[in-house]
């Protein structure tokens, strides 16, 4: 398994005793990150609310990569909580607070505390295309089928 390094830096007035995003399993994917909250207190959504989550942190990713955020999977099952832009791109210029848009699908308001695990993110290659026009494309089986087209909608 690959490892890089990736620069954190804490935002001024954050739990710096929340520690940074962990794997919480050997075969973990993703590093679990934690609500920072202002304050330590918490932050109800409503059901079908969205809000801006803070981490408390700042990073700087190696050119070449980038960082994915995704849901945690025991939250969207058991109360609806997921990312409305999943999966979230932070690109490696950015320097920035770190946040986490969450969004309440489920039909309860929901209460984020301060250290909750609220996401995951994910360490990936980015490869850049080359764009170009022409006047054709090549042909394929499938063509210019589109949604549902390959199979039950």
């Amino acid at each position: 398994m690959q490892r890089i390094a990736i620069e954190i830096m804490w935002e001024e007035g954050a739990d710096r005793s929340l520690g940074l995003p962990a794997y919480e399993s050997a075969g973990a994917a993703g590093a679990d990150l934690r609500a920072n909250l202002p304050d330590r207190t918490q932050m109800t959504l409503a059901s079908g609310a969205w809000a801006l989550i803070p981490t408390g942190l700042r990073m700087a990713i190696p050119a070449g990569y980038e960082v994915q955020l995704r849901p945690r999977s025991g939250l969207a099952l058991k109360f609806g909580i997921t990312l409305p832009n999943a999966p979230g791109t932070i690109d490696s210029d950015y320097r920035g607070p770190l946040g986490v848009i969450l969004m309440n699908a489920g039909p309860q308001a929901f209460t984020v505390n301060h250290g909750d695990r609220i996401a995951q993110m994910l360490v990936a290659p980015v490869l850049q295309a080359r764009f170009h026009v022409v006047e054709t494309l090549d042909d394929t089986p499938r063509g210019t089928g589109g949604f549902g087209s390959t199979g039950r909608a």
